[in-house]
């Protein structure tokens, strides 16, 4: 038997012997490569951050929205002195909230329509809500590899959301990074929500105009769609409206125009509409997109898009300081220690859901006044 590293060289294998190999050669200067990550580890500085988001540079641009993204807290420190800079720049785009049931064909119709943008000469960013990475912990990708022209125009900037954390902070994190978007020039915002719920409310209170996708053909075309959804819809776009869809597509018009007429009238003093269109076929997105425009000339006359814009920034503060205290209360050390021991007193009925929470807030408010 040959003594060897390698058990194909035992006596048992015959006619076969593997050499041993020779040793690696380090062919990278260590003391190098320590200085090279350490120095592509540094972040830009604050002015250089701006600058080159407003000249556009989607490098850094992104660099930045991973900064707002981050829990890090010397990240956060960062990115709200970037978005404090960027501040006087922004609230110069139109925002377009996008929602849609399953299978409506939502980041076709988006493609189509941001297409159309664009070769009307915007810039168009879209963001993506996803209250489902919470417990999937997941991010959404998807959409940058089903709009392939678009996600590969260079007037087209395509961020998916955060791939964890809670809606509110999800929802923050988004309206931070259009911000950011509208300072890099950016004239038209996309905002897309991937689940149906919750989130179309977080998606309504950061944009001018919600649009709402659906589908014809699918069975009765009211069901499951929640009349909140339906109320903040400014218009309705039943896709797929081509072939032998066409006929099916008219009468759920039909039905969504009748139902809508049952809703109160909007404060904004537009009457939601119902269209039809082809995001395959690209038929009825210019139309689609002209109701936008309508909507935006209406509502900047009768000044309820600077009153809406108001409204959502003192919403939007509120919400912050909701979602800080909710962070500062969970992330005490004594909270976290006694949050256990309560909740078990409150499986074992020995304190009521009410006097447990009460206890625990007025243990936070003990030891933060101290």
């Amino acid at each position: 038997m040959q003594h060897d590293d390698h058990i194909e060289n035992h006596d048992d294998f015959k006619n076969l012997v593997v050499n041993k190999g020779v040793e690696q050669v380090q062919t990278v200067n260590s003391a190098a490569a320590k200085r090279f990550l350490a120095k592509k580890r540094k972040l830009p500085t604050v002015d250089q951050f701006f600058e080159g988001i407003r000249e556009g540079d989607i490098t850094l641009l992104s660099q930045a929205v991973t900064l707002v993204e981050s829990a890090r807290p010397d990240h956060q420190k960062i990115a709200q002195q970037i978005i404090e800079k960027c501040l006087p720049f922004a609230g110069n785009s139109l925002r377009l909230g996008i929602t849609g049931v399953p299978g409506a064909g939502k980041s076709t119709t988006i493609e189509a329509l941001g297409m159309h943008v664009i070769n009307k000469g915007g810039k168009l960013a879209v963001l993506a809500i996803d209250p489902s990475s919470e417990r999937s912990k997941g991010s959404i990708l998807g959409d940058k590899t089903r709009m392939e022209e678009l996600s590969a125009h260079p007037k087209a900037y395509i961020r998916p959301s955060p791939s964890a954390g809670s809606l509110g902070g999800v929802a923050r994190k988004t309206r931070e990074t259009i911000i950011l978007c509208e300072a890099a020039g950016f004239d038209t915002i996309f905002i897309e929500t991937v689940g149906v719920g919750q989130s179309e409310t977080a998606v309504h209170s950061m944009v001018d105009f919600f649009l709402l996708i659906m589908l014809a053909g699918a069975g009765d075309e009211l069901q499951g769609i929640k009349r909140g959804i339906m109320e903040m819809a400014d218009a309705i776009a039943i896709n797929k409206a081509d072939g032998n869809n066409v006929r099916r597509a008219s009468m759920a018009k039909a039905e969504y125009t009748s139902a809508l007429h049952l809703f109160p009238p909007t404060k904004s003093g537009w009457t939601p509409i119902v269209k039809t269109c082809s995001a395959l076929e690209n038929t009825g997105i210019a139309e689609l997109w002209d109701m936008v425009l309508e909507y935006a000339d209406k509502t900047n006359k009768n000044g309820y898009f600077a009153q809406r814009r108001s409204e959502q920034s003192k919403y939007w503060m509120l919400e912050s300081i909701n979602e800080a205290l909710q962070s500062s209360f969970y992330h005490n050390s004594e909270i976290k220690k006694a949050i256990n021991t309560f909740e078990q007193k409150v499986t074992d009925n020995e304190v009521s859901s009410f006097a447990a929470a009460q206890e625990l807030l007025n243990m936070y408010f003990n030891k933060i006044n101290k």
